[in-house]
């Protein structure tokens, strides 16, 4: 089955009892038993929900996994994935990163005896020279955010398995339907499912795929254990954004192609970051699209001021993937955490403006960005 049947095919398709075509809002919180450990699959819903089971399956068969998680959240998810290791243990991850990750890692996990390094991943002999005794995992983004810099999966795969290591990937930015990242080789995949595959801007979720048994028993267990699971009325709400995916996605990815192109030609533009044309390089052939997130630097701060202004159909917000256009400057809003030193140091300048690209006009959009007409 192609990908745009998959996401509406895929999973738990309907209700068998009443031929209902969507899977119903199971919105209890236990289930009755014929017998002491006697009953139909489901017990207490935090350890299973069959709406959240539905949605978990789904993602599972998109991501050609062999089991899916649906958190309260991307970081819930990410969370949970690091608490599959122990004090002592090392974990290399991708330099530009998603704030949130960072902060996690560098706030909370270090004082639990979490060892890390930040790490250009872009880099292949930079990952292999900091594989130590104690490392455990590789984590990734690809492309990362807000740099837009890509890591080769395939390549990273190879490294970790000749080192025993996970290889975690953040496929937030790509959804399945542009990367598949546990074809590539990666062993757990995971999303930000508030972003593109909500796709509405009404729902926080974040959904995990693994690519064995074993690691989802584990996975399972800690997030059974811990309780970071998604409600079943925000696992209806996503699986209902997830049907729409590729006929977004293929918006997104047109639109944003030709806004880089005309960005590209702003004289009050400097430098314009985006996964097909990073340096002159073509599509990463792990990619089938770049995606419809754009960053750009702009040439000091009254400019961005100008651009920021007077917003009308591009909304100043965080976060990213829903059908309308979305723009933020990360170094004051979803990268804030992350020290100067550091921000600086990965080009991540106070006069980067990102860009996430909806599926309005693309002449509405750019009309909105020429601040050459105002």
């Amino acid at each position: 089955m192609k990908q745009k049947s998959l996401l509406i095919h895929g999973g738990i398709f309907g209700d068998k009892l009443t031929g209902s075509v969507n899977v119903p809002i199971y919105q209890t919180s236990t289930y009755a038993q014929s017998e002491v450990g006697i009953h139909k699959g489901y017990e207490y819903s935090r350890t299973g929900n069959p709406t959240r089971a539905a949605l978990e399956s789904l993602i599972s068969d998109l991501e050609g996994g062999v089991r899916g998680f649906a958190f309260a959240s991307g970081m819930a998810a990410i969370t949970t994935l690091f608490m599959l290791f122990k004090s002592g243990d090392h974990i290399i991850l991708s330099d530009d990163v998603y704030g949130g990750t960072f902060r996690v890692v560098d706030k909370v996990f270090s004082q639990l005896g979490f060892e890390y390094d930040f790490v250009n991943t872009s880099d292949l002999d930079a990952v292999e020279k900091h594989i130590k005794r104690n490392t455990k995992a590789v984590f990734i983004e690809t492309p990362t955010n807000p740099m837009m810099k890509i890591t080769d999966i395939s390549t990273v795969s190879t490294i970790a398995k000749r080192n025993d290591l996970l290889l975690i990937v953040d496929n937030t930015f790509m959804t399945p339907y542009l990367q598949q990242p546990l074809k590539e080789g990666a062993n757990i995949v995971l999303h930000s499912a508030t972003k593109y595959l909500g796709g509405h801007s009404d729902l926080v979720a974040g959904l995990v795929v693994v690519d064995s048994k074993e690691l989802g028993e584990r996975l399972h267990f800690t997030q059974n254990s811990t309780g970071a699971i998604l409600g079943p009325f925000d696992s209806f709400l996503l699986m209902r954004g997830i049907k729409t995916l590729g006929v977004r996605m293929e918006q997104h990815c047109k639109s944003a192609l030709t806004i880089v192109e005309w960005l590209k030609r702003q004289s009050w533009v400097n430098k314009v970051h985006y996964p097909a044309d990073n340096d002159g390089n073509p599509l990463h052939a792990q990619m089938r699209a770049a995606g419809g997130m754009i960053s750009f630097e702009v040439t000091d701060d009254t400019v961005m001021a100008k651009v920021l202004s007077d917003l009308k159909l591009i909304t100043l917000a965080e976060s990213l993937g829903g059908i309308e256009s979305l723009i933020s400057v990360p170094a004051r809003m979803t990268h804030a955490s992350i020290p100067e030193s550091k921000r600086k140091e990965l080009g991540i300048s106070d006069t980067l403006i990102r860009l996430s690209v909806g599926i309005e006009d693309t002449d509405d959009l750019i009309a909105e960005l020429d601040i050459a007409t105002e």
